[in-house]
């Protein structure tokens, strides 16, 4: 029986200022398990962002409830609440945002060095990720060596240094050509069936969330769940 990895109740998002309050999205519930592989579609400008924030606790919700295994990082303190989503949590970016001084390798090590791990056994992991993804082959080259698609399979491998329950993943092919696009769609798909991670994957682009298990589509505030298998 698979466990639940993420809960989601009831979450409320609102923007204020001076002149009017805007409501981002509300009631938002689910839940995935561990390995699952879901998409989050809807039209730009609905809030795709602003819930993968929230849930990578980089935001706040204004109302609602989020548990990764059945714990709320949001009654963290500041310090513990960075650590959690560091260890807990994998981010792929639009833009790979990898350190341009750093080689690929380094680049991957990095989550993992900012809380000092033994260096053998994440030097190790990071070869064998670098591999996994493809580029063992650019190991020792910097970002500004490597092509569009190379990047952001190295921002990959670096997303899963911690191995986090969860994987969130905003627009990862968005500045992707068309054969990169579904080489790292493919790509991502192996790596959820090899390790079991979460993925939650922000795209506008059927094509990817054909591939995924659930399609989380938000509009008009509301989000509703459709099974693809």
């Amino acid at each position: 029986m698979k466990s639940k990895v993420l809960e989601i109740s009831n979450l409320k998002k609102e923007y204020t200022s001076k002149e009017s309050k805007i409501t981002v999205f509300e009631n938002i519930s689910f839940s995935l398990d561990k390995g699952d592989f879901v998409s989050l579609m809807g039209p730009s400008g609905i809030g795709k962002s602003t819930l993968l924030n929230i849930l990578g606790t980089l935001d706040r919700p204004d109302f609602g409830e989020v548990l990764y295994n059945g714990k709320n990082p949001f009654k963290l303190t500041n310090q513990e609440k960075a650590r959690f989503r560091n260890e807990e949590i994998g981010f792929v970016f639009q833009f790979h945002h990898l350190l341009p001084e750093f080689t690929a390798l380094e680049n991957v090590l990095m989550p993992a060095i900012v809380y000092k791990k033994k260096s053998n056994n994440i030097d190790k992991r990071g070869k064998e990720l670098l591999d996994a993804v493809g580029m063992s082959h650019r190991m020792t080259h910097k970002p500004s060596e490597m092509s569009g698609g190379e990047r952001q399979r190295v921002a990959v491998a670096r997303a899963l240094i911690n191995n986090p329950d969860v994987i969130l993943a905003d627009e990862p092919s968005g500045n992707l050509d068309l054969k990169n696009s579904k080489n790292l769609v493919d790509l991502l798909l192996k790596l959820n069936e090899e390790f079991g991670n979460t993925f939650i994957i922000a795209t506008h682009n059927p094509e990817i969330s054909e591939k995924t298990q659930k399609v989380l589509y938000m509009e008009d505030n509301k989000l509703t769940i459709k099974e693809n298998r």
